[in-house]
């Protein structure tokens, strides 16, 4: 290396070192704050839709028609083309429900459960799949919403109610629903997922603000956070500004979970490059030694 480069490119970390670190940071942590991208879902087989690439791959139909996911995940879609838009959001909801959570979900779980102040997540994923591997639905934030409950379309009113009655039957290869699309219960029109889309000037986010006054109360709780982030990248920084937000306001530390895009704000923080299910296995076996190590610590 040049001693004279003003910027040099830091060695590669030594990622056993950093499972270290990452586990003892778990270990002295009254309270566990998961908080979750798009890659959360990767390990449970949920498609990536990070450049049109993957996206086209997932739905073809919409490559076909040079649809990007920007343009599928709009409101505007469903007043030009609701078949369309139900074929992409309907495939979805099918594909969520019945996707099985990884084991990683049991791991966060379990941790949350042992810490003295509990376990809250944090999500930009739609899916779901946190209260279906067995979360409190009261401990989870889905800042974007849920495709689990739809709204009016207008909307008429602020409503939002459980998608639970709607079985969308979708043409894979056309992206299309070929049944009839779930309708508002007080006008009649169409309605779409309560989900918070690009150029959305009609999500009804009272569901996802009461989750975040909830998460908001039992922050103002803790006194040792630590945030576990998994799969978020920076394309859409909704929650890694949460995750830096917790440490700067709170005093907590950040475990970032990400195979692309590791870095991390400070040296007290951890960023581990590697997918959700590998890094929490490696963390998991790690954990009970970190443990006894932190015990020993206070008992000093």
């Amino acid at each position: 290396m040049d001693p004279s480069d003003p910027d040099p490119t830091p060695p590669a970390p030594d990622l056993a070192a950093a499972l270290d670190h990452a586990a003892e940071l778990l270990a002295q942590a009254d309270a566990l704050i998961v908080a979750a991208g798009a890659g959360m879902g990767i390990d449970s087989g949920l498609p990536d839709f990070r450049g049109n690439e993957g996206f086209w791959k997932a739905y073809p139909a919409l490559g076909r028609a040079r649809i990007d996911f920007y343009g599928a995940a709009s409101p505007d879609t469903f007043h030009r083309r609701p078949g369309l838009a139900w074929g992409f959001y309907g495939h979805r909801l099918a594909l969520y429900r019945a996707t099985a959570p990884h084991a990683g979900f049991g791991i966060l779980k379990r941790w949350g459960e042992g810490m003295l102040q509990g376990v809250r997540v944090f999500t930009s994923n739609v899916d779901g799949q946190f209260q279906k591997a067995g979360f409190d639905a009261e401990a989870v934030h889905e800042c974007h919403g849920s495709i689990h409950h739809l709204q009016c379309l207008g909307p008429c009113s602020d409503a939002i109610w459980p998608a639970d009655a709607f079985v969308p039957d979708v043409d894979d290869d056309a992206c299309l629903l070929r049944n009839a699309p779930p309708t508002c219960p007080r006008c009649g029109g169409l309605a779409r997922p309560n989900i918070l889309m690009f150029g959305d000037g009609g999500w009804v986010d009272d569901r996802e603000s009461a989750q975040s006054d909830r998460l908001r109360r039992w922050l103002a709780q803790v006194s040792r956070p630590v945030v576990v982030e998994l799969g978020a990248g920076t394309a859409v920084p909704t929650v890694r500004r949460f995750s830096h937000a917790v440490v700067q306001q709170l005093g907590g530390r950040l475990v970032r979970i990400n195979l692309r895009e590791p870095a991390v704000p400070s040296p007290l923080d951890v960023g581990l490059p590697m997918g959700a299910l590998a890094a929490l296995q490696a963390l998991d076996a790690r954990l009970d030694q970190a443990t006894r190590r932190q015990s020993g610590l206070d008992a000093d």
